[in-house]
Protein backbone atom coordinates (compact mmCIF):
# COMPACT_ATOMS: atom_id res chain seq x y z
CA UNK A 1 0.00 0.00 0.00
CA UNK A 2 1.51 3.42 -1.11
CA UNK A 3 2.23 6.32 1.62
CA UNK A 4 -0.94 8.30 0.19
CA UNK A 5 -2.72 5.05 0.59
CA UNK A 6 -2.21 4.37 4.43
CA UNK A 7 -2.40 7.72 5.78
CA UNK A 8 -5.71 8.42 7.64
CA UNK A 9 -5.42 11.70 8.61
CA UNK A 10 -8.65 12.71 7.38
CA UNK A 11 -10.59 9.98 8.96
CA UNK A 12 -8.54 10.63 12.05
CA UNK A 13 -9.73 13.99 12.18
CA UNK A 14 -13.17 13.66 11.31
CA UNK A 15 -13.33 10.63 14.04
CA UNK A 16 -12.15 13.31 17.00
CA UNK A 17 -14.91 16.18 15.76
CA UNK A 18 -17.59 13.36 15.72
CA UNK A 19 -16.26 12.30 19.16
CA UNK A 20 -15.94 8.78 17.74
CA UNK A 21 -12.61 6.86 18.61
CA UNK A 22 -10.70 4.15 16.80
CA UNK A 23 -8.10 1.91 17.57
CA UNK A 24 -5.55 0.28 15.52
CA UNK A 25 -7.53 -2.64 14.65
CA UNK A 26 -10.23 -0.17 13.66
CA UNK A 27 -7.65 1.70 11.81
CA UNK A 28 -6.73 -1.54 9.53
CA UNK A 29 -10.41 -2.50 9.09
CA UNK A 30 -11.00 1.01 7.48
CA UNK A 31 -7.92 0.55 5.18
CA UNK A 32 -8.74 -2.91 4.46
CA UNK A 33 -11.80 -1.34 2.96
CA UNK A 34 -10.37 1.19 1.30
CA UNK A 35 -8.37 -1.60 -0.81
CA UNK A 36 -10.95 -3.82 -1.25
CA UNK A 37 -13.14 -1.12 -2.95
CA UNK A 38 -10.53 0.12 -5.13
CA UNK A 39 -9.28 -3.96 -6.68
CA UNK A 40 -13.69 -4.54 -6.88
CA UNK A 41 -14.26 -1.23 -8.51
CA UNK A 42 -11.90 -2.25 -11.02
CA UNK A 43 -14.35 -5.32 -12.46
CA UNK A 44 -17.95 -3.83 -10.93
CA UNK A 45 -18.99 -0.23 -10.99
CA UNK A 46 -18.90 0.09 -7.20
CA UNK A 47 -18.22 3.93 -7.12
CA UNK A 48 -16.45 6.98 -9.15
CA UNK A 49 -15.07 7.81 -5.51
CA UNK A 50 -12.04 6.06 -5.38
CA UNK A 51 -9.27 8.91 -3.89
CA UNK A 52 -7.85 8.37 -0.69
CA UNK A 53 -8.44 11.66 0.40
CA UNK A 54 -11.85 11.56 -0.67
CA UNK A 55 -12.90 7.82 0.18
CA UNK A 56 -11.76 8.88 3.35
CA UNK A 57 -14.19 11.81 3.46
CA UNK A 58 -17.33 11.27 1.11
CA UNK A 59 -17.20 7.57 1.72
CA UNK A 60 -16.28 6.70 5.72
CA UNK A 61 -16.46 10.09 7.57
CA UNK A 62 -20.22 10.78 5.75
CA UNK A 63 -21.14 7.14 6.82
CA UNK A 64 -20.02 7.58 10.62
CA UNK A 65 -21.99 10.72 10.47
CA UNK A 66 -25.22 8.54 11.86
CA UNK A 67 -23.93 7.88 14.74
CA UNK A 68 -24.58 11.39 15.77
CA UNK A 69 -28.34 11.08 15.76
CA UNK A 70 -28.52 7.41 17.31
CA UNK A 71 -29.09 6.36 20.73
CA UNK A 72 -26.16 5.28 23.00
CA UNK A 73 -28.35 1.90 23.37
CA UNK A 74 -27.82 1.56 19.49
CA UNK A 75 -24.43 1.85 19.24
CA UNK A 76 -23.38 -0.56 21.94
CA UNK A 77 -25.76 -3.60 20.50
CA UNK A 78 -28.68 -2.74 17.99
CA UNK A 79 -29.92 -4.20 14.92
CA UNK A 80 -29.39 -2.00 12.51
CA UNK A 81 -30.78 -2.09 8.72
CA UNK A 82 -28.67 -0.73 5.49
CA UNK A 83 -30.67 -0.59 2.53
CA UNK A 84 -29.51 -0.36 -0.67
CA UNK A 85 -25.94 -0.73 0.57
CA UNK A 86 -23.90 -0.71 -2.52
CA UNK A 87 -19.96 -0.88 -1.42
CA UNK A 88 -20.89 -1.11 1.84
CA UNK A 89 -22.18 2.51 2.69
CA UNK A 90 -23.25 3.33 5.64
CA UNK A 91 -23.44 0.47 7.52
CA UNK A 92 -20.19 -1.25 7.26
CA UNK A 93 -18.31 2.22 8.81
CA UNK A 94 -20.66 2.18 11.59
CA UNK A 95 -19.74 -1.36 12.12
CA UNK A 96 -15.94 -1.34 12.27
CA UNK A 97 -16.59 1.76 14.40
CA UNK A 98 -19.11 -0.06 16.61
CA UNK A 99 -18.74 -3.72 16.27
CA UNK A 100 -21.32 -4.17 19.13
CA UNK A 101 -23.98 -3.61 16.38
CA UNK A 102 -26.16 -6.28 14.72
CA UNK A 103 -25.91 -4.66 11.15
CA UNK A 104 -27.94 -6.58 8.37
CA UNK A 105 -27.25 -4.80 4.52
CA UNK A 106 -29.76 -5.28 2.11
CA UNK A 107 -28.43 -4.72 -1.79
CA UNK A 108 -30.18 -5.74 -4.67
CA UNK A 109 -27.37 -6.26 -7.16
CA UNK A 110 -26.06 -9.93 -7.00
CA UNK A 111 -22.53 -8.50 -8.03
CA UNK A 112 -22.57 -5.97 -5.09
CA UNK A 113 -23.93 -8.94 -3.34
CA UNK A 114 -20.30 -11.04 -3.73
CA UNK A 115 -18.85 -7.83 -2.95
CA UNK A 116 -20.38 -7.56 0.53
CA UNK A 117 -19.67 -11.08 1.50
CA UNK A 118 -15.93 -10.68 0.25
CA UNK A 119 -15.85 -7.67 2.34
CA UNK A 120 -17.37 -8.74 5.43
CA UNK A 121 -14.94 -11.62 5.32
CA UNK A 122 -11.62 -9.95 4.54
CA UNK A 123 -13.01 -7.45 7.36
CA UNK A 124 -12.58 -9.73 9.88
CA UNK A 125 -16.67 -8.44 11.04
CA UNK A 126 -18.76 -10.83 12.85
CA UNK A 127 -22.77 -9.89 13.82
CA UNK A 128 -23.15 -9.17 9.83
CA UNK A 129 -25.53 -10.54 6.96
CA UNK A 130 -26.62 -9.55 3.81
CA UNK A 131 -29.47 -9.97 1.94
CA UNK A 132 -29.62 -9.98 -1.97
CA UNK A 133 -33.33 -8.33 -3.22
CA UNK A 134 -35.31 -5.73 -3.25
CA UNK A 135 -36.77 -3.85 -0.16
CA UNK A 136 -40.24 -4.25 -1.35
CA UNK A 137 -40.20 -7.56 -1.42
CA UNK A 138 -38.08 -8.26 1.93
CA UNK A 139 -40.49 -6.18 3.94
CA UNK A 140 -42.64 -9.11 3.69
CA UNK A 141 -40.46 -11.39 5.59
CA UNK A 142 -41.60 -11.91 8.99
CA UNK A 143 -37.69 -12.17 10.17
CA UNK A 144 -37.37 -8.51 8.75
CA UNK A 145 -40.57 -6.64 9.06
CA UNK A 146 -40.92 -4.21 11.97
CA UNK A 147 -37.70 -5.99 13.30
CA UNK A 148 -35.27 -2.89 13.15
CA UNK A 149 -33.91 -0.64 15.69
CA UNK A 150 -32.21 1.77 13.02
CA UNK A 151 -32.83 1.41 9.14
CA UNK A 152 -29.99 3.54 7.14
CA UNK A 153 -30.43 4.92 3.38
CA UNK A 154 -27.81 6.77 2.02
CA UNK A 155 -28.34 8.12 -2.59
CA UNK A 156 -31.44 5.40 -2.22
CA UNK A 157 -34.53 7.88 -3.47
CA UNK A 158 -36.48 10.69 -2.68
CA UNK A 159 -38.39 10.75 1.23
CA UNK A 160 -41.44 9.88 -0.29
CA UNK A 161 -40.73 6.71 -1.70
CA UNK A 162 -37.72 6.31 0.71
CA UNK A 163 -40.67 6.46 3.21
CA UNK A 164 -42.44 4.02 2.02
CA UNK A 165 -39.06 1.41 1.29
CA UNK A 166 -37.46 1.69 4.72
CA UNK A 167 -40.39 2.67 7.08
CA UNK A 168 -41.82 -1.21 7.48
CA UNK A 169 -38.40 -2.66 8.70
CA UNK A 170 -38.31 -0.15 12.06
CA UNK A 171 -40.17 -1.24 15.07
CA UNK A 172 -42.64 1.50 16.47
CA UNK A 173 -39.86 3.94 18.22
CA UNK A 174 -37.23 2.99 15.54
CA UNK A 175 -35.26 5.43 13.52
CA UNK A 176 -34.83 6.10 10.00
CA UNK A 177 -31.59 8.15 9.26
CA UNK A 178 -31.35 9.42 6.01
CA UNK A 179 -28.51 11.12 3.82
CA UNK A 180 -29.30 14.08 1.80
CA UNK A 181 -27.68 17.04 0.50
CA UNK A 182 -29.16 20.45 -0.77
CA UNK A 183 -32.60 22.51 -0.85
CA UNK A 184 -34.18 19.22 0.34
CA UNK A 185 -37.42 21.07 1.79
CA UNK A 186 -39.87 20.74 -1.40
CA UNK A 187 -38.92 16.71 -1.22
CA UNK A 188 -40.04 16.69 2.87
CA UNK A 189 -43.02 18.46 1.79
CA UNK A 190 -43.83 15.62 -0.92
CA UNK A 191 -43.14 12.81 1.97
CA UNK A 192 -45.45 14.30 4.75
CA UNK A 193 -48.08 12.24 3.82
CA UNK A 194 -45.77 9.19 2.83
CA UNK A 195 -44.48 9.05 6.26
CA UNK A 196 -47.58 9.44 7.93
CA UNK A 197 -49.05 5.93 6.28
CA UNK A 198 -46.35 4.15 6.73
CA UNK A 199 -46.26 4.99 10.76
CA UNK A 200 -44.14 7.72 11.18
CA UNK A 201 -43.53 11.63 13.08
CA UNK A 202 -42.76 14.75 10.44
CA UNK A 203 -39.29 14.29 9.47
CA UNK A 204 -36.42 16.36 11.22
CA UNK A 205 -33.05 17.63 9.89
CA UNK A 206 -29.66 17.31 11.75
CA UNK A 207 -26.83 19.56 10.30
CA UNK A 208 -23.83 17.21 8.92
CA UNK A 209 -20.47 18.46 10.65
CA UNK A 210 -17.03 17.02 9.36
CA UNK A 211 -14.23 18.03 7.63
CA UNK A 212 -14.98 17.54 3.91
CA UNK A 213 -18.50 17.68 4.33
CA UNK A 214 -19.39 20.79 5.16
CA UNK A 215 -21.40 21.47 1.91
CA UNK A 216 -25.24 21.37 2.74
CA UNK A 217 -25.44 17.71 3.84
CA UNK A 218 -28.01 16.56 6.13
CA UNK A 219 -29.70 13.82 7.90
CA UNK A 220 -33.16 13.59 7.70
CA UNK A 221 -34.16 11.67 11.13
CA UNK A 222 -37.71 10.05 11.30
CA UNK A 223 -39.20 8.28 14.12
CA UNK A 224 -41.37 5.59 13.57
CA UNK A 225 -44.50 5.56 16.22
CA UNK A 226 -46.89 3.15 15.17
CA UNK A 227 -47.09 0.23 13.14
CA UNK A 228 -46.78 0.12 9.06
CA UNK A 229 -50.30 -1.07 7.48
CA UNK A 230 -50.46 -4.26 5.89
CA UNK A 231 -50.46 -3.59 2.04
CA UNK A 232 -47.23 -1.06 2.60
CA UNK A 233 -44.87 -1.05 0.89
CA UNK A 234 -46.46 -1.79 -2.36
CA UNK A 235 -44.94 -4.01 -5.19
CA UNK A 236 -41.52 -4.01 -6.15
CA UNK A 237 -41.18 -0.37 -8.48
CA UNK A 238 -44.20 1.27 -7.47
CA UNK A 239 -42.61 3.45 -4.75
CA UNK A 240 -40.83 5.24 -6.98
CA UNK A 241 -42.55 5.23 -10.05
CA UNK A 242 -46.02 6.37 -7.76
CA UNK A 243 -44.78 7.77 -4.75
CA UNK A 244 -47.59 8.46 -1.86
CA UNK A 245 -48.86 11.93 -1.59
Amino acid sequence: MSTQEANLNLLHEGCRELRIPIDARQEQQFMRHYTTLTEWNQRINLTSIVQPEAVQTLHFLDSLTVANVLPVGVLQNGRVLDIGSGAGFPGIPLKIAFPGIKLELIESTAKKVKFLYHLIDHLGLDGVEVRLGRAEDLANNPKLRERFDVVLARGLAKMAALAELTLSFLRPGGLLVAHKKGDINQELTDATKAIKIMGGKPATLRDVCAPGLKDGRVLVVVEKVSPTPVGYPRRAGLPAKQPIG
